[in-house]
C-alpha cells in the first residue's frame, strides 16, 4: 500500500466526520438485511461498522443485545453483566441502547460510576476478580469500541465468563439470532427507557477506576518507576483511559505528563495513518507522530488506542516495533517474576520468530495460535499462560502472584511494564531489545496486502485439503508447512511456511477481498525479499480456481 501524502500531518477540517449526520443515521437508519454488509456480523472482535452505512444502528444494538440476554440464559449465565464503552461518539448512542435492553430483560448490570468511559481490560479484569472461587452466578461484559477505528465507526464486543473475547462459536451463536430478530422487525426484543434504565436498582455503579488503579501494584512493579523517577509521557489519543492514567499518577505519585487526555469523538488532534485516515492506532508512526517528535524530552512515552487494549511504546530511538517490544516483554518478565515455569507463552501465527528463540531460552513451553486474542483467554484465566500477545500491539500477562489480571489485551500494564524495564534495568525497551537482537539474531519483517478475486478469496477454504509439499524455501530446509495452528490445532484460513531462518504465512481478510502475506527472515533483508518472491509464486499457483 502506498503512503498517502499528508500521513503524519495534522488532521484537517475536512477529515473530520459530521457526528451529527452520524448520530441521527444511528437512530433513523434500518439496516437493509438483504446485503451481507448491513447483517450482524463478528469478527475477531466483536460486530464493527458505521451508521453512515448501514452496519451499526440501533436496530443492530437492539437486536445483538436481546441476542446476548438469550445466549445467557441458555449457557446459565445469571450474574451481573459489566458493561462499558470507550470514547467514539457511536459507543455513546450504543451504551444507552444497551442498557436498555439489559435492564429491560432483568439483568443486573455494573458500570463505571460516573457513566464515563472503560477501558476493555477494565471490564475483563472485573469479570476475573469478580468470578474467582465462585462456580456459580458468573459474570460476563460486553464492552462497545471499535478499537483504533476511525471515528465514524462502532463496535460491539462480548466477553464470556472467563473475561476475554468470545469465541467464534459463541459469537456465531449471538449473530445468527441478532439477525434473526432483525429479519423478524425486532420481535421479542425487551426494552425500557434510558430514564428507567438508569433509574433501576439492578444498575450498580462501581469505582471500576479506584479498583484496577490500586491492583496495579501487583502487577507491575510501581514503587520501582517511581523511586527511578522515570519520566513518562502518555498519550491517550482521546480514549476511554485518560482518566486512568490521571488516577495512576497520582495515586503512585509518579512523573507523567498526558496529552491527548480529552474526549473528542470526532477525534482532530490526531495526525493522519498511513492511509490519510485518522485512525488511533497506536502502533502506527504516522498516528503516533505526535508523540514520536517529543520522544527527546522524556525517558518513554507511551500511547493507547481508545478502548486501551493496544499500546504504542516510544523511546529515545523512536516508537517500536510491536513484535519486538513482546519480544522484550516476555523475556524481561520471565526473568523477574516467579512464575510456573511450566507455564506457556502465547503468541499468534504471524508474530516474529525471535519470540520463538527468546521462549527457547527462557526454558519454557510456546503456544502459537491463530490471530485473535480468544485463543489466549482460557490460558490466562487458568495461569496456564504466563504471557499472551499479538503482533498488532496487544498483550496481557499474570499477576506478581501467577494469578490472571486481565484475560483480554491490557495496553496500561504493557505501557506501564516499558516504564519499570527502564527503571529496573536502566535500559530502555530498545535498547533491551539490540541485546536479544544480538543473542537471537536480527529480525526483518513484513506484512503485504494484496487484492483478490472471488475466486481466489474462496480458494483459501480449499488450502487445508491440499497437500502442499514442500522441502525447500527460498534457500533453506522447510521444516514446516501448517495450516493450523501448533498451539491448539486449529484452522487459521491458511497457510504458514516455516524455515530454519524465515518463515511466511498467509490469511484471507474476514472485512475485505484482500489476502495479508506476513514474512520474515533472521537472516537479511535480501532473503526476506526472497521469501516475499517465492511466497507470492506459490500462492499465485495453489490460488487458482480449479
Amino acid at each position: 500500500m502506498s503512503i498517502h501524502p499528508r500521513a503524519g500531518q495534522p488532521a484537517q477540517t475536512s477529515d473530520l466526520v459530521n457526528l451529527a449526520q452520524l448520530m441521527t443515521q444511528y437512530y433513523v437508519r434500518e439496516p437493509n438485511m438483504r446485503l451481507p454488509a448491513q447483517q450482524v456480523s463478528f469478527g475477531t472482535s466483536g460486530h464493527r461498522g458505521s451508521a453512515l452505512l448501514g452496519s451499526f444502528n440501533e436496530t443492530h444494538i437492539l437486536a445483538i443485545s436481546q441476542a446476548i440476554v438469550a445466549y445467557r440464559k441458555e449457557q446459565g449465565i445469571d450474574g451481573p453483566l459489566m458493561l462499558g464503552k470507550d470514547t467514539h461518539a457511536l459507543s455513546e448512542a450504543a451504551f444507552a441502547t444497551a442498557l436498555e435492553v439489559f435492564i429491560g430483560n432483568g439483568l443486573e448490570v455494573h458500570v463505571q460510576d460516573d457513566l464515563g468511559y472503560t477501558p476493555t481490560p477494565v471490564i475483563s479484569q472485573q469479570i476475573v476478580k469478580y468470578n474467582r472461587g465462585r462456580s456459580s452466578g458468573l459474570a460476563d461484559g460486553v464492552v462497545i469500541t471499535p478499537s483504533h477505528n476511525p471515528p465514524q465507526d462502532g463496535g460491539f464486543k462480548y466477553n464470556p465468563s472467563h473475561g476475554g473475547p468470545a469465541d467464534g462459536e459463541v459469537t456465531k451463536t449471538i449473530q445468527e439470532y441478532a439477525n434473526a430478530l432483525i429479519v423478524s422487525e425486532l420481535m421479542g426484543v425487551e426494552v425500557v427507557s434510558y430514564e428507567q434504565a438508569l433509574g433501576s436498582k439492578r444498575l450498580l455503579k462501581q469505582n471500576w477506576i479506584a479498583d484496577y488503579v490500586a491492583g496495579l501494584a501487583n502487577v507491575v512493579d510501581m514503587a520501582a518507576i517511581k523511586d527511578a523517577r522515570v519520566r513518562i509521557a502518555v498519550d491517550a489519543l482521546g480514549g476511554s483511559g485518560a482518566d486512568y492514567w490521571r488516577a495512576v499518577r497520582d495515586h503512585y505519585g509518579l512523573d507523567i505528563t498526558l496529552f491527548n487526555d480529552h474526549v473528542d469523538p470526532s477525534f482532530s488532534f490526531m495526525t493522519l495513518d498511513k492511509d490519510g485516515k485518522i485512525r488511533m492506532d497506536c502502533s502506527s508512526p504516522y498516528a503516533m507522530a505526535g508523540l514520536v517528535a517529543r520522544k527527546g524530552d522524556f525517558d518513554v512515552a507511551v500511547g493507547n488506542d481508545p478502548d486501551f487494549d493496544r499500546h504504542g511504546i516510544v523511546t529515545q530511538a523512536g516508537l517500536m516495533n510491536p513484535n519486538h517490544y513482546l519480544a522484550v516483554a516476555i523475556d524481561y518478565l520471565c526473568r523477574n517474576r516467579n512464575w510456573k515455569q511450566d507455564s506457556a507463552v502465547g503468541k499468534t501465527l504471524v508474530s516474529s520468530g525471535v519470540i520463538d528463540r527468546v521462549v527457547a531460552g527462557l526454558e519454557r513451553p510456546l503456544m502459537e495460535v491463530p490471530v485473535g486474542f480468544k485463543w489466549f483467554a482460557e490460558g490466562l484465566n487458568h495461569g496456564n499462560l504466563v504471557f499472551a500477545g499479538e503482533e498488532s500491539a496487544g498483550a496481557s500477562f499474570l499477576d506478581m502472584d501467577g494469578q490472571a489480571w486481565s484475560t483480554d489485551k491490557d495496553g496500561i500494564i504493557m505501557c506501564l511494564l516499558a516504564a519499570e524495564i527502564q527503571a529496573r534495568s536502566g535500559k530502555s525497551a530498545s535498547d533491551y531489545y539490540q541485546d536479544l537482537e544480538s543473542k537471537y539474531g536480527r529480525s526483518y519483517y513484513q506484512r503485504v496486502d494484496t487484492s483478490a478475486d472471488d475466486d481466489m478469496m474462496d480458494a483459501f477454504k480449499q488450502l487445508p485439503q491440499k497437500s502442499i509439499k514442500l522441502t525447500e524455501f527460498a534457500g533453506e530446509r522447510v521444516t514446516s508447512v501448517l495450516t493450523k495452528a501448533p498451539g491448539n490445532k486449529a484452522l487459521f484460513g491458511g497457510l504458514k511456511v516455516v524455515t530454519e531462518n524465515g518463515w511466511f504465512a498467509v490469511r484471507p481478510s474476514g472485512t475485505e477481498p484482500v489476502y495479508k502475506v506476513y514474512a520474515e527472515s533472521l537472516k537479511s533483508a535480501e532473503h526476506l525479499a526472497l521469501i516475499h518472491q517465492q511466497a507470492a509464486e506459490l500462492l499465485t499457483t495453489l490460488l487458482k480456481a480449479d
